[in-house]
């Protein structure tokens, strides 16, 4: 979503970074030129009236780091400006002393409401409560089949009334059956129209004056741009809200809703969901996103989603197996679907600082992947281990289980090869493959700690891996 204003900030800063001492004139042509890229973003004029008078205020007001250059000064500041604009910190949700935590869910028709509910059901999950998903949309009745599918994949009751039912009735319902089912948490999906109009709104304020919600989030359209921040406005009027939710944080619109809704409506952005996977949802992060945006990276995100998926001892094994050598095809499919897991690659290039733009900006064909999963997958068991036995027949089988050529097997094969070679190499550096192999043993004797990975080679040979389809 953010692509076209990093570009700008990415070319502003490049400039700026050619510099020595900056003058009046200099920040002046900086500022101008990060107007222009916020306006183009779509946000709000009011916001980047403020954010650019600030980050004047600033440049001109604070004595320059004497660890920083000036242009880094001012970067520090951008960066700290638009976090601010953002939100400033990470909402911090707290649970009711008696429960369960109500939450009610509000936004137009389209905004992504019902699966925001399930996602946010999912997170409450992760942080170890006991949610209840409740369908106050009565009038759409795919809306209810469509909460308990979602609800089947994480395994959370859905409690609903009748289609064409009262859902006022409903909601007060629910807060008993939350209780009797030792249910912590209640999240009530309402309505939602094409357009804001007075019947809707005195539903869900009928609905909010029922259950007396802890939380009150609205769930808006990222890719809406101002028309999200106008449609935020309208329901803090009418519910008072506690924050806003962002869908479809990972399309293809300029991205003024999120840098412009909290100054505008004065709430902050609690979540942001950021694909259609049911895992694809969080807590917003004001400082990590104006990291991504001004191309720093997010490392922070990056170790949360591999902590999600990978296992610490396991992690530590595959790690002990490259350094020795003993790597083989059938633990490089399972590392890659370990990663797949995590989420798109381009997403995941995305959050590594200092990655090229040359690099970010390249299509990754997950396609590319799935072959090399299907050649592997072709493969026997003896095979995987031990490629070296693949002779012209079982090339030729392989291909053919796989919907690849010949060549390509033997691609994949010779490069892994290169691989293994060079991942011994390294083990070979600084005792990297003792320190490994007992590691390994020990997490195979059943030894349950934490341990900490063997740290990398001060200067590991620079072999690159190139796989079919991926260079």
């Amino acid at each position: 979503m953010f692509d076209a204003l990093s570009d700008r900030f990415d070319g502003i800063f490049t400039r700026l970074r050619g510099r020595g001492r900056l003058s009046d004139a200099d920040i002046d042509e900086v500022l101008r030129e990060i107007r222009v890229a916020l306006l183009e973003a779509d946000v709000n004029v009011a916001v980047v009236k403020g954010l650019v008078e600030r980050i004047r205020e600033r440049c001109v007001g604070e004595e320059l780091s004497k660890s920083l250059t000036p242009a880094q000064q001012v970067i520090k500041i951008v960066h700290e400006e638009l976090v601010t604009t953002l939100g400033g910190e990470t909402m911090k949700v707290t649970f009711a002393s008696k429960p369960p935590t109500v939450v009610l869910m509000a936004g137009l028709q389209g905004s992504g409401k019902t699966t925001t509910s399930a996602k946010l059901a999912r997170w409450f999950k992760q942080q170890g409560r006991n949610p209840l998903l409740v369908a106050a949309d009565l009038q759409r009745p795919a809306a209810i089949e469509q909460l308990r599918t979602l609800a089947g994949q994480i395994d959370v009751p859905v409690f609903a009334g009748d289609p064409g039912g009262n859902p006022v009735k409903v909601a007060k319902r629910c807060i008993k059956e939350a209780r009797s089912l030792g249910r912590d948490v209640v999240i009530v999906d309402t309505a939602g129209r094409l357009a804001i109009d007075g019947e809707m709104m005195q539903q869900v304020r009928d609905i909010s004056g029922a259950i007396e919600p802890h939380y009150t989030f609205l769930v808006v359209d990222a890719m809406t741009g101002q028309d999200a921040v106008a449609t935020a406005e309208a329901f803090d009027q009418t519910l008072s809200l506690d924050g806003v939710i962002l869908t479809k944080l990972d399309g293809d619109a300029r991205g003024g809703a999120a840098l412009s809704v909290k100054e505008v409506v004065g709430k902050p952005i609690a979540f942001a969901s950021t694909g259609e996977k049911l895992a694809d949802f969080d807590l917003f992060h004001p400082d990590r996103l104006a990291g991504r945006i001004l191309g720093m990276g997010d490392m922070l995100t990056l170790i949360e989603k591999a902590e999600e998926v990978y296992d610490q001892e396991e992690a530590e094994i595959a790690a002990a197996k490259m350094f020795e050598g003993q790597f083989t095809l059938e633990d490089f499919l399972e590392q890659m679907q370990q990663i797949r897991k995590m989420g798109p690659l381009s997403n995941l290039m995305g959050m590594m600082p200092g990655i090229p733009k040359e690099m970010k900006d390249a299509e990754i064909d997950e396609r590319e992947i799935d072959r090399l999963e299907a050649i592997i997958r072709s493969m026997t068991s003896a095979e995987r281990v031990n490629p070296v036995i693949i002779d012209g027949s079982r090339r030729r089988r392989i291909a053919d289980g796989s919907g690849t050529s010949p060549n390509e097997v033997t691609q994949l094969v010779k490069q892994f090869r290169e691989m293994q070679k060079m991942m011994k190499k390294m083990g070979g550096m600084g005792g990297m493959g003792a320190m490994g192999g007992r590691k390994a043993k020990k997490a195979k004797k059943g030894g349950r700690g934490r341990t900490t990975p063997p740290a990398a080679p001060s200067a590991p040979p620079k072999v690159p891996l190139r796989l079919p389809g991926l260079n």
